[in-house]
């Protein structure tokens, strides 16, 4: 058993709905008991090294231990194209993504990628992703191989493109529901892997294509359904004409078994009242990625107004179209994006977003995401004064919520100094 002391952050409940102080316990001293990959218990330093006495004690002295990131939207296999230079949505994919996605056909190429992208994740504090792959079997099977190698809990699925796509990286509607089935079941469930089914959107498949995997969805409804909903104006209108007999944009995904519990639905930003009640009475996940949003000019996600009509939201990078690995990074802009909407994010709700909110919306919320008796021991260890800059803002704090807001504002992997994955550091 291990005693890890330090400041602890614990999330009993949703802060957009309590008022935010409310929603946390703090200690100032305080410790996580960890034994077999699990928490045993959260609480006071002193009382908990009464009560575990023969435990191996780490002390991550002023620092601050809270549950692992949870990234719930990112493409792992546009890890080597992050933070390239502008254009919109359509263009991005053209002259970026689609390209780097062809070379991962090859196995080889796929594995470097794969454990490039979970070093960088693992380095910024992220211990659970949610990743597309591409439309190569072999592209999620490096992803899962790695991810089960480093012991992680990861979901990934294979990406389906039948239309609208290059050649090369389109599959048929029976080579996506062959390959994503025999995928499915070899990876879901083994160890702490998840397998999600992953068309990329309604423009790159035909009907059929989405009918085919609505299908599969209804086969395995354990499984998660990942794909990207209303995230530009053009678009939506190039999909509009692609579908002319929908409603809207979600009633696609809709008519063909794409919408309900377990449905992670990537961006959402431009919806209609419609939209917004179906997507909440269906009970889909609506998947924030402000980096993205605002790096390729996509529109500013209505956090506050959704997050008041009770619909059930998850944080994330979005990595390549988003512009950093890092949640610490991703929160901040979220707040951001809440400033350009008039609601300025709490601390405590940004906090909740990347753990506890991300957890909820891929259905592990009694899992991972809190710090408290077992739940699974991913944690993350924050310096929050990492730099000078944030140290002499920090120096000023009256309560905690002003002591981590500087180290979300201005973080990065510098303010990680421990990763924990099932209760093991991870080494640096």
């Amino acid at each position: 058993m291990k005693l890890l002391l330090g400041q602890t952050l614990s999330f009993i409940n949703d802060p957009f709905m309590v008022p935010p102080g409310e929603a946390a316990l703090w200690e100032r001293r305080g410790a996580v008991a960890v034994e077999d990959g699990v928490i045993k218990e959260v609480g006071a330093a002193d009382a908990l090294r009464a009560t575990f006495r023969e435990a191996e004690v780490v002390d991550h002295g002023e620092a601050l231990i809270l549950p692992g990131f949870i990234d719930a939207h990112v493409h792992y296999p546009q890890t080597a194209i992050i933070a390239s230079w502008g254009k919109r949505l359509i263009d991005w994919l053209g002259s970026y993504t689609f390209p780097e996605e062809a070379r991962f056909g090859d196995r080889g190429y796929a594995e470097e990628i794969a454990a490039r992208y979970f070093d960088l994740a693992l380095s910024h504090g992220t211990t659970t992703s949610v990743s597309y792959c591409t439309i190569h079997p072999e592209s999620v099977e490096a992803y899962f191989t790695e991810a089960r190698k480093r012991g992680l809990r990861a979901f990934g699925g294979k990406t389906c493109m039948d239309r609208n796509a290059p050649e090369d990286l389109r599959d048929t509607v029976q080579s996506a529901y062959d390959d994503s089935k025999r995928l499915l079941e070899t990876w879901h469930g083994v160890d702490r892997l998840g397998y999600v089914i992953t068309p990329r959107f309604a423009p790159t498949s035909t009907p059929e294509q989405l009918e085919a995997l609505g299908t599969l969805w209804a086969e395995h409804p354990e499984c998660l359904m990942q794909t990207h909903l209303s995230e530009q104006t053009e678009e939506i209108d190039w999909v509009m004409g692609l579908y002319p007999e929908a409603k809207d944009y979600t009633d696609i995904y809709d008519r063909f078994g794409l919408l309900g519990e377990g449905a992670l639905m990537g961006h959402a930003i431009h919806l209609s009242a419609r939209e917004r009640a179906r997507l909440k009475e269906a009970g889909a996940r609506l998947i924030h990625c402000p980096t993205s949003n605002t790096s390729i000019g996509s529109g500013l996600f209505e956090m506050a107004s959704l997050k008041a009509e009770g619909q059930r939201v998850g944080l994330a990078t979005d990595t390549g179209g988003g512009s950093s690995f890092s949640m610490l990074r991703t929160m901040a802009a979220a707040y951001d994006v809440g400033q350009l909407h008039g609601s300025a994010l709490h601390p405590a709700q940004l906090l909740w977003l990347a753990t506890c909110g991300s957890a909820d919306s891929i259905g592990m919320g009694d899992t991972i995401g809190r710090l408290a008796r077992g739940f699974e021991a991913d944690l993350v260890v924050l310096d929050l004064a990492s730099t000078p800059g944030i140290a002499q803002r920090h120096a000023r704090a009256d309560d905690i919520w002003e002591a981590v807001f500087p180290t979300i504002m201005m973080g990065d992997d510098r303010a990680v100094t421990t990763t924990y994955v099932a209760g093991a550091a991870v080494p640096a």
